[in-house]
């Protein structure tokens, strides 16, 4: 059913609601209106990495995770497998008559924030630090989630719009102040793509004000929206955001001038309480009629998209729940943990030989912790697979495997009546009896994620530095006491200071929070059975003095395109266990009068791996092209040993130009360097992988 359709018979439907009725559905918790039999419906739902908060779904790796894996057709499958779970949980709900929260098929994802200050602790819902990256992975999950059936198979939502990226326990009064540069050339790139390119049925606004607007009640964000790129979806309030009008951001009176506001503006949806205020502000004539009519008319067209009102039917009504957390999905979750898990150091000790290894001593609090796979807006996982079983499973009995927690994640002793330190005795002895260490650290859904879902209150779920959790250092320090080799692997959704394992460690993983299968990817990986593939989504900083105030939303020294001093691992950076470079390199115009890069690549080393050839450019003289280059293009590939392979990336129009002070994209140059290889084109990446990217200079005249 095309919008056109669906938007006549929304359009006939609200013509025969009273304004009470109407009004009643612009709430999440739309109830029934039995005179004409519409049903109850909450849009409330999440789906940021699996069917969220409504019992068992394949729990995919965290957002930033998929973000590492660089691939758009891998998001694309994960996100049509997320419709597929939505829709068998759906059809078994509604059949009951259980339409509560978090059942619906209108999920609130993605996340295409840009994840621009480490210390956000929502960062790792998003795909990452860079605008394309996040344009071009949030474009795949849409198309892949919507699908493109006679009706729509699940209804996407772009959040959150727009310039949000923390500090957490700010977000309700705060206001980002961005310039029109920054604002044009990394916050609303991505949303323009899912806007234009997927046609997101959906978009959520933020908490913060922008330019001393709130986000959901914007006159600029909504031309943005509407009038420039063309929007006809829903629009719906972050939830309790409009309240935040007048116990926050002082802009409204009370609720219901709140409310007026939120709707003249353009608000369509109320995830929260303030629009039961809006009967009274329409009866004084601070909203019209029509306004609440189009609200009701765009909510309406958005449940016919999807085949769920009275009298129709879809092609997906079929779906059973024998879909859910299926084998197959299983599957593809290991499979995109595998290529989001990232080889940060390796000496030479893996992959590992499993016959040559008679013990491993498994330790830390996350080796056998479930919330370090799951992150955070997830399902419950049918199927987890921590660290510690996937390592034994796969080392079989005739491995003995020696496992301690070592530390809490946090405090300083895990028993409340014990000494500090009261495992760090326990893990050593493990390390001593063991050939090797393998090392657990990182964070979970309770030390970063968002305010109010976190047990750190002290920072609202914000990171207040770049270390790991005193405990945790401590242990690291007394296993590289032991002199035992040992593998580190980081478990979190962000940037923490990897210095001390990259002195002391063999190897380094960021596995970031890999999903319930994480711990049978890890062990593959481990054990050589598969190559990691996945590459750093965000720029790993030496230290936060090299960074601006986290209030401060200027993107001067901020992420790879505009750092001004050494990372300590760059974004796009990841080793795998084959030796792939770019061997040969041209760029030519093509058919469409845009350039077109010819890549030649090709595997050196003994093993077959999968990697991500990374294209960047930069516009060469243009005034105003003040970050380093910027990622314009990226393919994975596969190579067995000795095999090459000629890849060909488009260039689209919009890396052609250079977004100026006043925030208009223009040509500002005919000359572009273009660079090809698999990571960036500074030195320490060069340093860190052993190979040269190769530099194309583009002359359009």
């Amino acid at each position: 059913m095309n919008r056109k359709t669906a938007r006549e018979m929304a359009e006939s439907l609200v013509s025969q609601m009273t304004m009470k009725e109407m009004l009643s559905q612009l709430v999440y918790d739309a109830p029934a209106v039995e005179r004409l039999n519409i049903p109850a419906y909450n849009w409330w739902n999440e789906a940021l990495h699996g069917v969220a908060r409504a019992g068992t779904a394949t729990v995919f790796p965290q957002a930033i995770g998929l973000g590492a894996t660089f691939d758009r057709k891998l998001i694309g499958e994960i996100a049509d497998t997320i419709a597929t779970e939505g829709r068998a949980k759906y059809n078994v709900q509604a059949e009951q008559g259980d339409r509560d929260i978090y059942k619906g098929l209108t999920f609130w994802s993605p996340n295409v924030n840009i994840f621009r200050d480490p210390r956000w602790g929502r960062g790792h819902e998003t795909y990452g630090e860079d605008p394309y990256l996040t344009g071009e992975l949030g474009k795949a999950f849409v198309k892949g989630l919507q699908g493109d059936g006679e009706t729509m198979k699940a209804a996407a939502c772009a959040k959150h719009f727009a310039v949000h990226s923390g500090p957490e326990g700010e977000r309700h009064r705060f206001d980002a102040k961005a310039s029109k540069k920054d604002l044009w050339e990394t916050y609303l790139p991505a949303f323009r793509k899912l806007i234009q390119d997927a046609d997101v049925e959906g978009v959520m606004g933020a908490y913060n004000r922008l330019l001393g607007e709130p986000c959901c009640g914007s006159r600029f964000l909504q031309h943005i929206l509407r009038d420039e790129w063309g929007f006809e979806g829903y629009f719906v309030s972050d939830c309790w955001a409009i309240r935040d009008f007048y116990e926050s951001h002082k802009v409204s009176k009370n609720a219901e001038d709140a409310a007026a506001l939120a709707m003249r503006e353009g608000c369509d949806l109320n995830c929260g309480c303030s629009y039961h205020s809006l009967g009274e502000a329409v009866s004084k004539g601070k909203v019209s009629k029509e306004r609440i009519r189009e609200a009701a008319v765009r909510l309406f067209t958005t449940r016919y998209l999807l085949g769920i009102m009275p009298g129709q039917k879809s092609e997906f009504d079929g779906i059973g729940y024998d879909q859910v957390a299926s084998e197959e999905h299983l599957l593809l979750s290991r499979r995109a943990a595998e290529e989001s898990i990232v080889l940060l150091k390796n000496d030479g000790i893996l992959p590992l030989e499993k016959d040559q290894i008679r013990s491993i001593a498994v330790i830390g609090p996350n080796a056998d912790s479930c919330k370090a796979l799951i992150g955070n807006y997830h399902g419950t996982a049918s199927h987890p697979v921590t660290v510690l079983e996937g390592i034994r499973n796969y080392a079989g009995p005739g491995t003995r495997i020696y496992y301690s927690e070592g530390c809490d994640i946090r405090n300083n002793r895990v028993e409340n009546l014990a000494k500090p330190d009261d495992r760090i005795s326990e893990a050593v002895a493990c390390a001593k009896m063991s050939d090797l260490v393998v090392l657990c650290v990182g964070l979970d859904e309770t030390l970063e994620g968002e305010e109010g879902d976190t047990g750190n209150s002290y920072a609202s779920g914000d990171k207040m530095d770049l270390l790991l959790p005193a405990s945790q250092r401590r242990l690291m320090e007394a296993l590289a006491k032991t002199g035992k080799k040992m593998i580190v692997l980081l478990m979190a959704g962000s940037d923490l200071d990897l210095s001390f394992a990259a002195e002391h460690a063999n190897a380094v993983l960021d596995l970031f929070y890999s999903g319930e299968m994480g711990g049978e990817a890890l062990a593959r990986i481990l054990f050589g059975e598969v190559s990691p593939g996945g590459k750093l989504p965000v720029t790993f900083y030496e230290s936060l003095d090299d960074l601006p105030e986290f209030t401060d939303y200027s993107m001067e020294g901020r992420t790879y395109r505009y750092l001004r001093k050494s990372a300590q691992y760059p974004f796009g950076y990841g080793l795998t266990y084959g030796k792939l470079h770019a061997v040969s390199f041209t760029v030519r115009k093509g058919e469409d009068g845009l350039p077109e890069a010819e890549v030649l690549v090709r595997n050196d080393g003994e093993r077959a791996a999968s990697d991500v050839l990374q294209l960047y450019i930069h516009a060469d003289g243009a005034k105003d092209e003040q970050r380093n280059w910027g990622l314009c293009g990226f393919e994975r590939v596969c190579l067995k040993p000795g095999e090459e392979k000629k890849l060909h990336i488009r260039i689209d129009e919009e890396a052609l130009l250079t977004v100026n002070q006043d925030g208009e994209a223009v040509r500002e140059t005919d000359t572009w360097s273009f660079y090809a290889g698999f990571s960036q084109p500074d030195p320490l990446s060069e340093s860190l992988t052993g190979f040269k990217v190769l530099r194309e200079v583009y002359q359009e005249n």
